[in-house]
């Protein structure tokens, strides 16, 4: 038998995340768009949320929940969330002032907070995020420029002639 899902209102869900440890504090509105908007703390990792005014859902088949996420769950640095990037060779948490190497207890601290913000407000878990920490940008050394029309692309370094 098939279950009824019944999501908790925008209120109601912020209540839910006080009560389990989460610092919660709404961000000044800047315009309407950006209104309801909350920032969420807790472990030293953060995300920014909204509520979902016209109630759709991100993931086909799932029913809609109150909340959108503004800014994906990244580490605490410097007093603003980090966004995880992903150079290759090693992770870095990167914020407007500063780029900070990834440890393993600060994505094991994001990745728990992830899952415990996730939880609480009923947004779906999905397999690859469950597996570990996803990076929210891709900075290869030796793919830079791919994206690029072939004509403006960079020359490799055997393609360059010798003088």
């Amino acid at each position: 038998m098939r279950t009824n899902v019944q999501y908790l209102s925008f209120e109601e869900v912020l209540a839910s995340l006080r009560d389990q440890a989460f610092d919660v504090r709404e961000l000044p509105a800047v315009a309407d768009q950006l209104a309801n908007r909350v920032e969420v703390r807790k472990y030293g990792a953060g995300a920014v949320l909204a509520r979902n005014p016209e109630r759709k859902s991100e993931y086909k088949g799932v029913p809609p929940h109150p909340m959108v996420w503004i800014h994906h769950p990244g580490f605490l640095a410097g007093g603003e969330i980090g966004v995880l990037l992903d150079r290759g060779y090693q992770k870095f948490w990167q914020t407007s002032r500063l780029e900070l190497p990834a440890t393993a207890d600060a994505l094991k601290s994001v990745h728990r907070f992830a899952e415990e913000l996730r939880e609480t407000i009923g947004d779906p878990s999905l397999y690859n995020e469950s597996l570990g920490t996803t990076s929210d940008v891709y900075w290869y050394d030796r793919v830079r420029g791919r994206d690029l029309p072939p004509a403006e692309r960079p020359k490799p370094a055997w393609a360059k002639t010798s003088s």
